[in-house]
């Protein structure tokens, strides 16, 4: 598919949308997952499981400015809000997610609903499951290519919605936390030329794995240090690593630096305003060819913890 993909799209004017043409399927398929590299803050999106895990009600908004000066990069925004509920023992959760890249627009919202068992005296297991809708959008006939009559791009993909679901679990303490996640079960196929949803099918081959976890210890009087990793891997392409490391200055000051597997390294800095508001800022810098056109990656991160316990807030939440 991608070798004749090439071939359609050689005319185009940059290699800037070449690069990104070639990311995207024009079989339409609804599961590309968007990369985060603050994803510690955006963790909603990826398991279903963390809603209601802070024990107070916790929003957050995402954007990230994927290969700036790309023409037809991914520009990804997200919004998550979740809460506890019945005693904490369940957990109740919205994620809304819009993200560009080329000629392709999808919009996500997903409900997520997680169950909590105290499992030891201090760490607490959840299950989590989540169910929601993907609208498409291509449009295909903004794309130059040699045959002005080529099938493949003979129509735009109006809005087109599209179910799916997803699984995880996660175990977290104070100090610690673990999660394994499928944020998505469903693959959603349209057919370019009829413009019709072709198929909507559970595929384990299309199945994105997640698994990730963080340990914050002591440093210092007033340093915390965080070191994390997660994992993705989906068949058919190489398993990814993200390795992250972040120091807390006075509970109220993160800089961190991460390295994604083959692709990229980056510095993050997050600073708590308040009790309850925190902002992030991170930085990628691309390890690939692609560094020959982009300037890199920009991703900035708004987290608000919501007050209705003042109590509940007083000590530190570090996931």
């Amino acid at each position: 598919m991608k070798s004749q993909l090439t071939s359609k799209i050689i005319g185009l004017s940059q290699i800037a949308m070449f690069v990104v043409l070639m990311s995207i399927n024009f079989s339409a398929y609804a599961q590309y997952e968007p990369q985060f590299t603050q994803y510690l803050n955006n963790e909603m999106f990826i398991n279903p499981a963390y809603a209601g895990s802070r024990g107070f009600a916790s929003a957050s908004l995402l954007y990230r400015n994927q290969w700036t000066g790309i023409d037809g990069a991914p520009k990804t925004t997200t919004f998550n809000i979740n809460a506890p509920f019945k005693y904490e023992k369940i957990g109740l959760g919205l994620s809304v997610m819009n993200d560009r890249i080329g000629v392709t627009n999808q919009t996500a919202a997903f409900v997520s609903y997680a169950y909590h068992m105290q499992v030891t005296e201090k760490g607490k297991l959840s299950f989590g499951l989540q169910g929601g809708m993907i609208n498409v959008t291509e449009k295909l006939l903004d794309v130059v290519t040699i045959d002005p009559n080529d099938p493949e791009f003979s129509n735009n993909i109006p809005h087109k919605m599209m179910p799916n679901f997803g699984f995880g679990t996660y175990y977290h303490t104070d100090r610690f936390y673990a999660g394994v996640s499928i944020p998505r079960f469903i693959e959603n196929k349209i057919d370019v030329q009829s413009v019709k949803v072709e198929s909507n099918k559970i595929s384990t081959q299309n199945f994105h794995y997640y698994a990730y976890s963080a340990y914050v210890f002591n440093a210092g009087e007033k340093i915390k240090c965080k070191p994390s990793v997660m994992i993705k891997a989906v068949q058919g392409a190489p398993v990814q690593a993200d390795i992250n490391f972040n120091v807390l200055f006075h509970e109220s000051f993160w800089l961190g630096a991460s390295y994604r597997t083959g692709s990229a390294v980056a510095l993050t800095a997050q600073i708590q305003v308040n009790k309850q508001l925190r902002c992030g800022y991170s930085y990628d810098y691309t390890l690939t060819k692609l560094n020959n056109y982009t300037s890199g990656s920009h991703e900035i991160t708004v987290g608000y913890d919501f007050s209705f316990d003042k109590a509940k807030v007083v000590t530190p939440r570090y996931f």
